[in-house]
């Protein structure tokens, strides 16, 4: 005896559970309460996902995801372009400006260096964050990345890439816990974490 009932459901079941976090009880759930929704709330949540496939962009300035070509943080003339937050990826973007505490660029590497995985300088953005370095007036490089010892690792990669005379190099303060992402950090503390940043090599 089959399994599920109806054969599109079981493919609708198959697909929820490749999402992460969702097991084939809760992608059962789902599948059933999407069934019994009215079918312009199904297809405005269909239109969404295929709207966020098709039309997502990734900023041509510092990889955060957008809707347009540039994302909105990289068009605004109101932010300071003479410093630089570097994150592992656009969920750090948004924590750090859920805090108000910051209000200059960001460059996203999209990962951090992890050799176990296979994940190297290469896979990241960090090519394209050296040619800015060249062409942008940066004064100050944020490394905002996650205490972890990938983070580390990337943070002490960057560290030796970046480094001139004329360029302040800082991490962001440990207010954040060890292990901790950015991303659950809550907001007082990813502030006070930003605003009393130190010089990188004081935590070499």
């Amino acid at each position: 005896m089959p399994e599920y009932p109806s054969l599109l459901l079981e493919n609708a079941v198959n697909e929820l559970s490749r999402l992460p976090g969702i097991g084939r009880k809760t992608a059962m759930r789902l599948a059933l309460f999407l069934l019994r929704q009215d079918p312009v709330r199904t297809d405005a949540l269909s239109k969404a996902l295929t709207g966020l496939r098709e039309g997502i962009h990734y900023c041509e300035r510092c990889h955060n995801i957008s809707d347009q070509q540039r994302c909105a943080i990289c068009s605004n003339p109101r932010r300071d372009e003479n410093t630089l937050c570097i994150v592992e990826d656009m969920r750090d973007v948004m924590a750090i400006e859920r805090t108000a505490a910051y209000n200059g660029l960001y460059h996203v590497l999209g990962g951090v260096i992890n050799p176990i995985e296979g994940i190297g300088p290469g896979d990241l953005t960090i090519a394209h964050l050296i040619e800015r370095m060249q062409h942008e007036q940066i004064n100050e490089v944020i490394l905002a990345l996650p205490p972890t010892v990938e983070g580390d690792t990337t943070s002490f990669y960057l560290h030796r890439q970046l480094s001139r005379p004329s360029l302040r190099l800082t991490t962001i303060a440990k207010g954040v816990a060890i292990g901790d992402t950015l991303e659950f950090a809550d907001e007082v503390t990813l502030g006070r974490s930003i605003t009393n940043r130190v010089l990188f090599e004081k935590v070499l």
